[in-house]
């Protein structure tokens, strides 16, 4: 199964290598995939700090085309405001969102997404 890699994860793996055995068996199997919010997030910080073959890498990993559907949206956060998980920004429910609609497990780091799975269709990765 495809591994949509949250940013969390990326950070985390370029800061300190936590990361590194799951992330790259994934890497090496062809088991990863990002898509165009989550390279929204890492790609500014690595241009300025001049990490451009890193970023040119991360632009070759696989994307998950991305198909905002609003409603749907809506309805996630009110899943989760319901259930007291507050605070949750659109880009994580459309992260989110997106694992869902392609059938991918999330890999991340993020609180929000371990809490949202328990109330939405979101696979997680281990």
């Amino acid at each position: 199964m495809i591994a949509l890699v949250d940013s969390s994860i990326w950070v985390e793996y370029f800061r300190s290598k936590e990361k590194t055995g799951v992330l790259d068996w994934l890497i090496d199997e062809g088991l990863i995939a990002t898509n165009e919010l989550i390279l929204s997030e890492l790609l500014p910080t690595l241009i300025v700090r001049k990490h451009g073959k890193l970023a040119a890498l991360l632009r070759e990993v696989p994307r998950l085309p991305m198909n905002i559907n609003w409603e749907e949206l809506v309805e996630f956060q009110v899943r989760c405001l319901k259930n007291g998980i507050n605070k949750v920004g659109i880009p994580d429910l459309i992260i989110a969102q997106n694992a869902i609609q392609h059938d991918a497990s999330l890999f991340t780091l993020d609180v929000h997404f371990r809490l949202m799975a328990h109330h939405l269709p979101l696979r997680l990765s281990e």
